[in-house]
């Protein structure tokens, strides 16, 4: 792609291209079972690839699974996130969230989790139907391919928010081709073994996983649409100037 020329739309017709990606990137936790053609996958992180970075340093370093690969993966973790006495004790590489949640972070995780397990039909309390629906995130939700991203350990953090916007890039361009994403911290705490079922090398660290291929707009889970504060609830605009003392 020739990243100096115009653009291939109008420019009415561009911005609502590019809004409508975005706005219609959204968590997907069901897939059909239809193949992503590798040529899709490859042009998705050619795309993605673009992404800024401090430096153009380029943190990012994908693993793609699809087949035999993905369901030897799946299988593996699985296992063990069924068996707490092993699991249990397993970390995270890094804290992905807080340690201690607090407002208005807490209700807004609790409600997106509620509005999930509501529309599946699962009641507070039911720890055996909750450990199997968030278990759907080590089969990928059945999507056709499952994605790792790692980083360099010697990285500093400004390299993960480098990696923030190629994640981005990676889900805003499947939606530019029909498919949809879920990124997914759930994996985090399997970096051991998914490391040693990838053969990642040590000096690499798992970022996140990610499912990718064509939504299953049938099951009841993707009608859910996480609800998101307006740009007044967020933004601050500065607009008169101050005075200062000398």
């Amino acid at each position: 792609m020739n990243r100096m020329m115009g653009p291939p739309l109008s420019a009415q017709a561009l911005q609502v291209a590019v809004d409508w990606a975005i706005a219609t990137r959204r968590s997907v936790r069901a897939y059909l079972p239809k193949p992503v053609p590798m040529e899709d996958i490859e042009a998705i992180l050619s795309t993605a690839r673009y992404s800024a970075s401090g430096m153009n340093m380029q943190p990012w370093h994908v693993h793609v699974l699809t087949g035999p690969a993905k369901a030897g993966l799946c299988a593996a973790v699985t296992a063990l996130d069924n068996d707490p006495g092993r699991s249990g004790e397993l970390l995270e590489p890094y804290d992905y969230y807080p340690r201690e949640w607090f407002s208005p972070y807490l209700e807004r995780r609790r409600k997106v989790g509620w509005d999930l397990y509501g529309l599946l039909g699962i009641a507070k309390g039911d720890k055996q139907r909750m450990h199997l629906q968030h278990g759907r995130n080590y089969q990928f939700f059945d999507a056709p391919v499952g994605l790792f991203f790692t980083v360099d350990r010697s990285l500093q953090e400004g390299s993960l928010l480098d990696y923030g916007m190629f994640l981005q890039s990676v889900m805003i361009a499947a939606r530019s081709r029909g498919l949809h994403t879920c990124p997914q911290a759930a994996f985090l705490k399997f970096h051991r073994q998914i490391a040693e079922f990838l053969e990642i090398t040590p000096g690499q660290m798992l970022v996140c996983g990610m499912s990718l291929g064509y939504a299953d707009e049938a099951s009841v889970e993707n009608s859910l649409v996480t609800e998101r504060e307006p740009v007044s609830a967020f933004t601050t605009f500065h607009n008169n100037a101050k005075e200062t003392k000398a």
